[in-house]
């Protein structure tokens, strides 16, 4: 029985495959730029010259970069039987939504998408091995 756990932010994800005798982690930088938008006046005086700030452009690029992010991901869940998604923020929703828009296969053995903060690559690997154990207890 293959199960993974995935702690995920819009920096990073650690793939944490969960065996029996103990746990394997894989990282994956997601390369998400953090866009500074500027705009507003590019002078000192009122109403001097503006700059137009083109949002969607921003956010298109951004979209795009999560979904090579996501693919990245996905292709380290072939063969999977559970899956658990933890992770600051909305990157493990964004992630789940992926998987039932485009991933239906893997998207069925998601068993939650939880919110947990930073932590250290041991407190990560403890918490997605206490889940599954957690989980087969029950199911028993």
């Amino acid at each position: 029985m293959k199960n993974i756990g995935i702690w995920m932010d819009k920096e990073k994800a650690h793939i944490i495959d969960v065996k029996n005798d103990g746990e394997e982690m894989t990282t994956i930088l997601s390369n998400i730029e953090n866009f500074r938008i500027h705009g507003g006046s590019g002078t000192r005086f009122k109403g001097g010259p503006q700059d137009v700030v083109q949002d969607s452009k921003y956010l298109e690029r951004e979209k795009h970069q999560y979904r090579a992010y996501f693919t990245e991901i996905v292709s380290h869940l072939k063969g999977v039987d559970k899956v658990v998604i933890f992770g600051p923020a909305e990157a493990g929703e964004k992630l789940n939504r992926e998987l039932r828009e485009n991933h239906q296969n893997i998207f069925n053995k998601v068993e939650g998408v939880f919110k947990a903060d930073s932590m250290t690559d041991n407190q990560t690997k403890a918490l997605v091995r206490d889940f599954f154990k957690k989980y087969k207890q029950d199911i028993v």
